[in-house]
């Protein structure tokens, strides 16, 4: 990376399903539960602060709805530092969509923006993993509760 590249990070699926419904399972946390947080305090709406809830881990994050373009992105911020997550979705034909996920905005310097930017690359691709497997086949892998189960030294 060049020094005067933003650090960020990406990650990508194709979905096996319509937009519209690739979309909505990122909009409403009823859906967004079967695959990435337990428990979200509302729908995503511009201007809208969510707090979205891990249970499992006595977690939760602030979320700051940006930008909502219906079935192309959605922009929230959220950390502490916040950083920016744009949710991008593009249609390939009726049945599937491609999503791309953007995390920037990093603050942190050196071995902890590598730990930060790692941590959040693997994150996302178990999300858009979780979704895939939870849009196209109805399954909840738990993916994220078995990220880090209880009694397993993480390292």
């Amino acid at each position: 990376m060049a020094s005067n590249e933003t650090p960020w990070v990406n990650a990508q699926m194709l979905i096996r399903k319509p937009v519209a419904t690739v979309f909505n399972a990122f909009i409403d946390p009823e859906i967004t539960r079967h695959f990435w947080f337990t428990k979200g305090s509302d729908k995503l709406a511009v201007g809208k602060t969510i707090t979205w809830e891990w249970e499992m881990y006595q977690v939760s994050a602030t979320v700051n709805v940006q930008e909502i373009i219906p079935n192309k992105k959605i922009t929230v911020t959220w950390g502490d530092p916040a950083t920016t997550i744009d949710f991008n979705f593009q249609a390939v034909d009726d049945n599937s969509t491609y999503v791309v996920i953007n995390n920037y905005g990093f603050n942190q310097t050196g071995d902890e923006l590598l730990r930060e930017i790692n941590n959040n690359t693997g994150g996302f691709t178990t999300v858009l993993d979780g979704l895939k497997a939870y849009l196209e086949h109805n399954i909840n892998l738990h993916l994220i509760a078995d990220k880090f189960p209880k009694g397993v030294a993480s390292h």
